[in-house]
C-alpha cells in the first residue's frame, strides 16, 4: 500500500487535495514469486497471478464500481502497472472514465516541460531537435509521444511526421522498421526506416541526437564514450538520465558535466548534489513527477473535468516550463525550485482547468474568472488551531 498512500500524501501536501477525498487502492491479483507464496507471513493473495480474461474482468468490475459509487468526475490514477496492462487499460478507460497513468503521462509531461524550458539554454525550436531514447517502455514511449504531440501542435505538422525525429533504443538495439513485426504495439510507431543498430553508442553515432533521454532503469548506460559522442555533435547537449533510484541512473551529474567538459544541460530522475567543474558550480534539476501530477489532479477536480485529453498534459508541461526563472537558468536548471511547489501546482491546475473548459470537458459552471486564484482558494492547507 506504500505506493498509493505515498502518492495521495503528495496530492495533499503539494497539490492541496483534501485527504478525505482521497482513497488509496492496491489491486492484488496474486504473485508468481515462489518465495512469497511459501512464506507463512505473506499477507497478500496466496495464488499465482491472474492474467488475461480473469484480470481484465476484475479491473472492469473495479472501474465500473468506482464510477457507480463516486460518479463521472472521480479521478482514477493508474500507477505501477506492467507495460502491456498499462497501455491497454489507458486505451480502454480513457474514453469512458476520468483516468490517467502517471508512469506514462505524468512522466511524459514533466520531461516535456524540462525539454521546453531547456530550449532557452540549448537554443533552437523544438522541431529542430533530434531525440534519442534509451528505454522504450511506458516512460520512454510516453515521453516520446508527448514530445511528438507538442511539436505537431506548434508546427501544424501531422503527428506521423513529427515522430520521425524521435528514435528509441531498447534491449535489442535501435527500433527500426525491419523489426516491426516482432515489436509490442506501443513500440511500433517508433520503428523508422534505418539499418539495424545493435547498441546505444552506435545509435548515437548514426542518429547524432541533440537530446539524449534515458528511461531504461539500467544504471551507468550513458558511458564516457556515449556522452563524449553526443557532446561532439552539440555545443550544449541536453542529457536527461531519468531512471531512479540513483543506482539505476544512466549516469551521474558529475559524469555528465565532466565527460561533456561542462557543456551538458543535465537533469535526472534521482537527486544529485551540486558539482564543481573547472571552477564553476553546476546545479542539476530533478525531473520528478511530483512537479506535475498533484497540480494536474487539482486542475481536473476544480474544473469538474470528465475526461483527460492530451492537450491538458501539454498545458501542464507548458505551465511548469513557464515557472523557470532567469536565476534558475543562470544556474543551469531547467526546473523551478521545489520549494515553490504549491504555487507551481496552482499554476498547473489553472492551465489544466482552462484547457478542460476550452475543450468542453469541464462540468463546474460557470467558469471562475481567475482560475489561478480559484485553484489557490480550493487548496487544502493543514493549519491546525492552537487552543493554548
Amino acid at each position: 500500500m506504500g505506493i498509493p498512500v505515498g502518492k495521495l500524501a503528495l496530492y495533499t501536501a503539494l497539490g492541496g487535495l483534501r485527504p478525505s477525498s482521497c482513497l488509496p487502492v492496491t489491486i492484488d491479483v496474486g504473485t508468481n514469486n515462489e518465495e512469497l507464496l511459501n512464506n507463512e507471513f505473506y499477507i497478500g493473495l496466496r495464488q499465482r497471478r491472474a492474467t488475461g480474461k480473469e484480470y481484465s474482468e476484475l479491473l472492469h468490475e473495479f472501474m465500473t464500481a468506482v464510477k457507480q459509487n463516486y460518479g463521472e468526475k472521480v479521478l482514477v490514477q493508474f500507477e505501477d502497472f506492467a507495460n502491456h496492462n498499462a497501455f491497454d487499460l489507458l486505451a480502454k478507460y480513457g474514453t469512458t472514465h476520468l483516468v490517467f497513468n502517471d508512469d506514462i503521462q505524468g512522466t511524459a509531461s514533466v520531461v516535456l516541460a524540462g525539454v521546453v524550458a531547456a530550449l532557452n539554454l540549448i537554443g533552437g525550436s523544438l522541431n529542430e531537435h533530434k531525440f534519442l531514447f534509451l528505454g522504450a517502455g511506458e516512460a520512454g514511449t510516453g515521453i516520446a509521444e508527448l514530445i511528438a504531440l507538442e511539436v505537431s501542435k506548434r508546427t501544424k505538422v501531422p503527428l506521423e511526421e513529427t515522430r520521425k525525429k524521435i528514435w528509441l533504443v531498447d534491449s535489442k538495439g535501435l527500433i527500426v522498421s525491419s523489426r516491426k513485426d516482432s515489436l509490442q504495439h506501443f513500440k511500433q510507431p517508433w520503428a523508422h526506416e534505418h539499418e539495424p543498430v545493435k547498441d546505444l553508442l552506435s545509435a548515437v553515432k548514426a542518429i547524432k541526437p541533440t537530446v539524449l533521454i534515458g528511461s531504461s532503469g539500467v544504471g551507468r548506460t550513458f558511458t564516457k564514450e556515449v556522452i563524449e559522442a553526443v557532446s561532439s555533435y552539440n555545443e550544449k547537449p541536453l542529457i536527461l538520465a531519468l531512471s531512479n533510484p540513483t543506482s539505476q541512473s544512466e549516469c551521474t551529474a558529475e559524469e555528465a558535466y565532466t565527460w561533456s567538459e561542462g557543456r551538458a544541460i543535465f537533469a535526472s530522475g534521482s537527486p544529485f548534489d551540486p558539482f564543481e567543474y573547472n571552477g564553476k558550480v553546476y546545479v542539476s534539476g530533478q525531473a520528478n513527477n511530483a512537479y506535475i501530477f498533484p497540480g494536474f489532479g487539482l486542475g481536473l477536480v476544480i474544473s469538474g473535468a470528465i475526461r483527460v485529453h492530451d492537450d491538458m498534459l501539454l498545458a501542464a508541461s507548458e505551465a511548469l516550463a513557464g515557472q523557470v526563472s532567469k536565476e534558475n537558468y543562470d544556474m543551469g536548471l531547467i526546473y523551478p525550485p521545489f520549494s515553490n511547489i504549491r504555487k507551481i501546482s496552482a499554476q498547473i491546475a489553472a492551465s489544466v482547468a482552462a484547457k478542460a473548459y476550452e475543450l468542453g470537458l469541464a462540468t463546474r459552471l460557470p467558469r471562475p474568472a481567475d482560475l489561478f486564484k480559484y485553484a489557490e482558494s480550493c487548496m487544502y492547507t493543514p493549519n491546525y488551531r492552537s487552543y493554548r
